[in-house]
């Protein structure tokens, strides 16, 4: 149930300038001053209680930037991927937003909210061959460590830069605009798999400076005005379960799409889950 502090939280959204904002937090992100920047990195290491334990670096003040802290890599091990060949990993840290089912080409949001494959891939196409498919989105809190990784081994096939708006993800927001995840700039990564074809999306949101691919580098920004494609059929490009797919500076959403009757769900909304946990397996 929206809070009027919810309601007013959703009305400003959409009267800030949403990508004016969100550059101007990754230009202070990357800023390189080493008392604003170990200031920066410290506040949300005690707001958010981070473990530095995990990290490749557990020197807050060691990060060349907020940025670069955002991003850590984390120590080898740190995130063992499930043994099983047919396991479906997670992609991310996280919380499952929402796990289940496509009905038709439709996608739950939250109670009461769906959006379309075809919507949130910006393909009419490729939406279609997800119809009746599995999902599973994640919600990344700036806590977590924030690197996107494989959730199943695929070639690269296609990117697609989707321009939209920069709404936050948070619960509030996903119970309150509709088509969220459809509306706000997003990255589509589409793979081919032995269990058919894998969409791992990306999303923006407020505040969210920049989306990377290993492939790529940086996708956004700059925002273009028009959806943007990259085919790579002619570039062997071929990821494992576990690697690493790309990362959000600042945080953000995944969302994993596969075909009908590949995959059968192990896990529930609103579980926690790690990189390289088992979220399912795929059905022979």
């Amino acid at each position: 149930m929206k809070t009027l502090k919810d309601v007013l939280f959703i009305a400003l959204q959409h009267l800030l300038p949403q990508h004016g904002l969100s550059r101007l937090v990754g230009k202070l992100t990357h800023c390189r001053w080493r008392p604003l920047k170990n200031a920066l990195i410290r506040r949300l290491v005690r707001a958010y209680d981070i473990d530095l334990t995990e990290a490749a670096d557990a020197d807050p003040d060691a990060y060349p930037s907020f940025n670069a802290f955002f991003t850590r890599p984390l120590k080898a091990g740190a995130r063992p991927v499930a043994d099983d060949p047919r396991a479906v990993v997670s992609p991310a840290d996280g919380r499952l937003s929402q796990i289940g089912t496509l009905t038709g080409e439709w996608l739950i949001q939250a109670k009461g909210r769906d959006f379309s494959a075809t919507a949130l891939l910006g393909d009419a196409d490729l939406g279609r061959r997800f119809a009746d498919g599995a999902f599973a989105t994640i919600y990344l809190s700036p806590r977590d460590y924030h690197r996107v990784h494989m959730p199943y081994p695929g070639r690269l096939r296609e990117m697609i830069h989707i321009p939209g708006r920069l709404f936050s993800v948070n619960d509030a927001t996903a119970e309150g605009v509709d088509g969220l995840y459809a509306r706000n700039e997003r990255v589509v990564c589409r793979f081919d798999t032995d269990a058919g074809p894998m969409a791992v999306v990306l999303v923006g949101a407020l505040l969210v400076a920049g989306i990377e691919t290993v492939w790529h580098g940086p996708v956004t920004p700059p925002t273009a005005r028009r959806i943007q494609r990259w085919r790579y059929d002619d570039r062997d490009i071929v990821l494992a379960r576990g690697a690493e797919l790309g990362r959000f500076n600042m945080g953000s959403t995944v969302i994993l799409l596969l075909p009908e009757d590949t995959v059968a769900w192990r896990r529930q909304a609103g579980d926690r889950v790690r990189v390289g946990e088992a979220l399912g397996h795929i059905q022979a």
